[in-house]
């Protein structure tokens, strides 16, 4: 039994990106997943991969996402020693204690080759963010909505797409699959 995360980038975020937990359940039910969980309604996704690589979970994911509903997003699958990992090596444990709400995990496709241009673009703000191979951890004590630092931008200065979810969320997310 392997067990992994899928973390869908940008789900219901407007009507365009609308997906429904049940049926995404179904659909990895459908695919040959084993025990699909969901969290929240933000596009988390907790089954059984067997053997599979995480490249091809996400190919799969991604091709059947778009073919039973229509939405065409990146995922990001990710194993339980990988999700460990990620919370392990934060560098905002006060924030993760304190403020989880406004600390973030940015789950990336790569490894950025440098983060100078992110952090450059933050100059003079109150956010902070540190990469960690594939994870970029952002802090917005001002909170998300306010920030000019977005996930657009993010992308653009570390050269590669991602998605992220609050430190609340992190957590959840390593229980349900530890369960």
């Amino acid at each position: 039994m392997t067990i992994r995360i899928a973390l869908y980038r940008a789900v219901n975020l407007g009507a365009k990106t609308k997906l429904q937990m049940a049926p995404l359940r179904a659909m990895a039910g459908e695919l040959g997943l084993g025990n699909p969980r969901t969290l929240i309604a933000s596009g988390n996704l907790v089954f059984d991969g067997g053997a599979k690589k995480e490249s091809a979970l996400e190919k799969l994911l991604e091709k059947e996402t778009e073919a039973q509903f229509g939405l065409k997003t990146d995922i990001f699958v990710r194993t339980v020693p990988d999700w460990d990992a990620i919370i392990a090596a934060n560098p905002f444990p006060q924030q993760a204690d304190d403020d989880p709400s406004h600390l973030l995990a940015m789950v990336l496709r790569d490894v950025p080759a440098s983060d100078a241009e992110l952090q450059a673009a933050m100059k003079g703000g109150t956010e902070r963010a540190k990469i960690v191979g594939r994870c970029a951890y952002l802090y917005y004590p001002d909170g998300v909505g306010e920030s000019r630092i977005t996930t657009a931008l993010i992308e653009r200065k570390l050269g590669t797409r991602g998605t992220a979810r609050n430190w609340n969320t992190v957590r959840k997310l390593q229980v349900l699959a530890q369960s």
